[in-house]
């Protein structure tokens, strides 16, 4: 099909408040709830928590309003299939279409625009696929205003164009076949969430002997740790000092806090490098070697650590705000210390020894001095290697899914432009 401008032959642009016939009834804020309508039961309201990107997100912590708030405040009530886009960041114009959650009454807050777009003109779930687009992101930030909390008004959200098709049948056929692949990612989103809970299920019996894998038994030994380590030298090197390669990998805590795999493999892992100079009288890390983070913003975070694995052919040296640590192998088991951090017994010792308010530390005498009950070191490496299976499963989930959010951006960028038409 040949393109004559911007706009496909057969499509249009309209504003948000076009499509909505230019009238209030079909293009409104929500209400304005305070803290002192809001209850455990009523009328069902909707913040702006619940609007995802394309998606309602429901909370398990509902909100409600009274009855007689409902009515003192003139609330417009919902209904299923409105499209509500979120006014506030972060980001700002996110949109979702509210479902059936099973309320009578339905209604949501002053902070989110209700859209009720007439559906025999406009396909509502063509819609809220061009509200996800970094297009229509790019017009809404260019319009937010605030300091404090960054918001864009009714009225700038009206006026940003939407490129539409004006035939209402490419509408929903373009709807249609995004509208697939997202089910297939909620489909993958909810196995590997399936499959996280199931590992986490298992980390809860095999790292406190409440479950035994086959062919061990006996009871577990209690270790204090201090007697079976040694911590290892570290730098105190600022990001300046950092570079882009070379052959010395630096171990920041901020590479610990950021990871998400419980093992670092250092070899592919983005972690900056410190001059040669810099790192002669560091201790060099290797593979088995456990090291922590000493603070974390939230009592959760205390004692999370990362165990080098597969350093290969590149020098490790641990950084500012790290704790390097070399466990005798012999008590602690290569792949199984990874997991020391979940050990009940440990985080609760590691947490009730942090100290600060705001920002929670821990340091070597609190690791020194737990004492933990483990394993013997050749169940610990059958453990570990059932945590690996579940791992490695989990990595080929993720790259699954990892595929289809691309496949779901090039549809994307070739759909709701006109590029490819379905119609």
């Amino acid at each position: 099909m040949e393109v004559t401008s911007s706009i496909p032959v057969g499509w249009q642009e309209l504003s948000v408040f076009d499509i909505a016939d230019r009238q209030k009834a079909r293009f409104d804020d929500g209400d304005w709830v305070e803290a002192l309508h809001i209850t455990n039961a009523g009328v069902r309201l909707i913040q702006t928590g619940n609007i995802g990107v394309g998606s309602f997100i429901e909370k398990d912590n509902k909100k409600y309003i009274y009855e007689t708030s409902f009515v003192s405040l003139k609330c417009k009530p919902l209904e299923i299939g409105d499209l509500l886009i979120c006014r506030l960041a972060e980001p700002a114009g996110r949109a979702c279409i509210l479902p059936d959650i099973g309320d009578a009454k339905v209604v949501t807050s002053v902070d989110v625009s209700i859209f009720r777009p007439d559906p025999q003109r406009f396909d509502r779930g063509f819609l809220v696929q061009y509200l996800s687009t970094p297009k229509w992101f790019e017009s809404v930030v260019e319009n937010v205003g605030g300091t404090t909390h960054k918001r864009i008004s009714r009225s700038a959200l009206g006026k940003i164009k939407v490129s539409i098709p004006i035939n209402k049948l490419e509408q929903s056929a373009i709807a249609t076949a995004l509208g697939d692949v997202d089910a297939l990612l909620a489909a993958q989103n909810a196995l590997i969430a399936k499959k996280h809970a199931i590992k986490q299920g298992a980390m809860q019996e095999l790292l406190t002997g409440k479950r035994r894998l086959p062919g061990f038994s006996g009871e577990w030994e209690v270790k204090r740790l201090g007697d079976h380590l040694e911590f290892l030298g570290n730098g105190a090197n600022s990001r300046a000092e950092l570079m882009n390669d070379g052959r010395v990998r630096y171990l920041h805590y901020g590479d610990i806090h950021g990871t998400n795999e419980v093992l670092l493999n250092p070899t592919i892992t983005a972690m900056p490098f410190l001059p040669e100079a810099k790192a002669v009288r560091l201790d060099r890390l290797g593979d088995g070697d456990l090291v922590f983070a000493d603070a974390s913003e939230d009592l959760d975070g205390v004692g999370k650590s990362v165990e080098l694995q597969s350093v290969g052919k590149f020098e490790v040296v641990s950084g500012m705000h790290t704790i390097a640590v070399r466990f005798d192998k012999g008590i602690l088991a290569d792949g199984f210390k990874a997991y020391l951090q979940f050990i009940p017994s440990f985080q609760t010792h590691l947490r009730r020894l942090a100290s600060g308010t705001k920002v929670y530390a821990t340091n070597m005498s609190h690791i020194a001095s737990a004492e933990v009950k483990l394993p013997s070191p050749a169940e610990q490496v059958a453990i570990s290697a059932v945590f690996t299976d579940m791992d490695t499963e989990l990595t080929a989930l993720e790259a699954q899914r990892a595929k289809a959010v691309q496949l779901k951006q090039g549809m994307m960028q070739a759909l709701l432009t006109g590029r490819i038409r379905l119609v």
